[in-house]
């Protein structure tokens, strides 16, 4: 299993980059597979990304048929909520790419339901033993990934695949989340990640420091960390820079 970085000057470029990487892989993995499984995260990098992956992937010969999609973790909350990662995601895949819904896996939104443990049992039970082709995955300043805080029960080594959330440290309080051994389930793992005040925690979490969440998922094939230039300043430049 090999980890690698890939540095972009701005988040720009860094969303490009991917939007281009993950059109290509696709491309790839369509070639021999019947089903695809992309697990797909949240935040502001991960929006831009969808959104030019979108652009570029509007005049592609991508089969959608083969294209499941996946969620690593989201917020308990109302099904029209513009918290949900799966909400935002869709929103800006579906401007031009006509994804089938019987293959977009969101998480159970709230209504309906007593608490996020609800959902994830739901959630559990429809992702099976599913493997996925790339998990795409952030992190936060604090080292969290998916809803998988330090420091937090959620933390806490579990058998189960999913999880529910209370009492998040990060606003919403309830969501739903994979576990980190559900989230290493994958050939490749791609982490995202810009800004300065992700730097410390990147280079913590790239050397497997078990006491932050980020230290933990891998790829079974490779792990890649899509990083701009200031989420990779406190990196040395012996870092591999090569897909």
């Amino acid at each position: 299993m090999r980890t690698r970085t890939v540095r972009l000057s701005t988040p720009a470029k860094l969303a490009g980059l991917l939007a281009s990487r993950l059109l290509e892989k696709l491309l790839e993995l369509q070639k021999d597979r019947d089903e695809i499984h992309l697990c797909l995260t949240g935040g502001s990098t991960a929006d831009l990304l969808y959104e030019r992956f979108a652009e570029c992937a509007a005049q592609a010969p991508l089969d959608l048929s083969r294209l499941h999609l996946w969620w690593g973790d989201e917020r308990f909350v109302a099904a029209t909520d513009p918290a949900r990662n799966s909400l935002q995601a869709i929103s800006r895949l579906g401007k031009t790419l006509p994804v089938q819904t019987a293959k977009i896996h969101m998480m159970a939104a709230k209504e309906g339901r007593d608490d996020p443990h609800d959902s994830a049992v739901e959630y559990a039970v429809e992702l099976g033993d599913v493997h996925f082709d790339i998990t795409l995955l952030g992190m936060g300043p604090d080292g969290h990934v998916a809803s998988i805080f330090p420091g937090h029960p959620s933390f806490d080594p579990t058998s189960k695949t999913v999880i529910g959330v209370t009492d998040s440290p990060k606003a919403p309080s309830e969501r739903i989340s994979l576990t980190l051994p559900t989230l290493s389930r994958c050939d490749e793992l791609w982490f995202m990640a810009t800004g300065a005040n992700k730097a410390e925690m990147i280079a913590r979490a790239i050397d497997g420091d078990a006491a932050i969440p980020a230290g933990h998922p891998r790829g079974e094939v490779a792990t890649y960390w899509f990083l701009d230039e200031a989420a990779a300043s406190s990196l040395p430049p012996r870092f591999d820079c090569q897909l």
